[in-house]
């Protein structure tokens, strides 16, 4: 680690980081053990009802033959219900140097950066409420200095223009270049994050005991989150002509096959998405 931190916390860093992501308020607790030095590093997250899911190379590809591993950059964002109109949007940078590449014979790996974004947002709206940044490992003395012009991100949307934004508060001198790359990782994450806000909301879900213009608003509501972001939801294109015309949308790949392999219906979709 940098210097400044002892031995002993250097050492067990990538557990404290594990511990360091257990909770967020209002949130579902889990825990995360991380195993550093084995030859196949990987990530044991437990979840509610206690199963262990293991992320391996199944996940991350193993190394090409004959290759060494010399920068290991992890991002990870999760998000957090808080109440039915707003979540908390965590994002974690972490760069790290295998054991022994910076400073001989050093048996740990190193961080050279550390970084944790907090964002509440509202739902849905889209746009930050609150904006916390911390930088827990860092380079030079002075990086922390940037940390309270990302209070400029409170009142941005997340979803319209906000990669934009972000370069033109926060790019090239004007702030952290790690912050940045993990703001712009963040914000697909909120409009996913969405999708899992309105599960069971019954946003944009229609009936046909109502109104039809009324159903057309609703259908509008649902997919108004996605229109342009890609191939798929452009405007013009064969998605959205479906949606428009109540041709229901297909159900998620992996969710068919998770239903397919669990011996159970399509039609659950429904339910859940309704």
């Amino acid at each position: 680690m940098a210097s400044g931190h002892p031995a002993r916390w250097r050492r067990t860093a990538p557990r404290a980081f594990a511990r360091w992501r257990r909770t967020a308020p209002g949130a579902t607790e889990s825990s995360t053990a991380v195993t550093a030095n084995s030859p196949t590093r990987h990530t044991v997250l437990r979840a509610r009802c206690g199963r262990l899911v293991v992320v391996t190379d199944e996940f991350f590809p193993p190394a090409p033959e004959g290759a060494t591993l010399i920068h290991d950059r992890r991002y990870q964002v999760r998000t957090y219900k808080l109440n039915d109109s707003s979540f908390l949007l965590r994002g974690v940078v972490c760069d790290e140097k295998p054991a022994g590449l910076y400073i001989p014979d050093d048996p740990d790996p190193l961080w050279m950066h550390h970084m944790i974004v907090d964002l509440e947002v509202s739902y849905p709206e889209f746009q930050i409420r609150s904006a916390k940044v911390e930088f827990r490992e860092h380079p030079h003395t002075a990086c922390t200095h940037i940390v309270p012009d990302y209070q400029k991100l409170v009142g941005l949307s997340i979803a319209r223009g906000f990669n934009n934004k972000v370069r033109e508060l926060f790019g090239g001198p004007r702030g952290c270049t790690h912050i940045g790359a993990l703001l712009q990782a963040m914000a697909p994450v909120a409009i996913q994050s969405g999708w899992s806000m309105r599960v069971g909301s019954g946003v944009g879900t229609v009936s046909e005991d109502t109104d039809p213009a009324e159903n057309e608003e609703r259908r509008r509501r649902g997919y108004a989150m996605n229109l342009n972001t890609c191939h798929i939801w452009d405007e013009n294109g064969q998605m959205l002509a479906d949606i428009r015309a109540g041709t229901p949308i297909e159900i998620p790949l992996s969710v068919g096959k998770r239903l397919q392999r669990l011996g159970r219906d399509e039609s659950e979709w429904d339910t859940v998405n309704g």
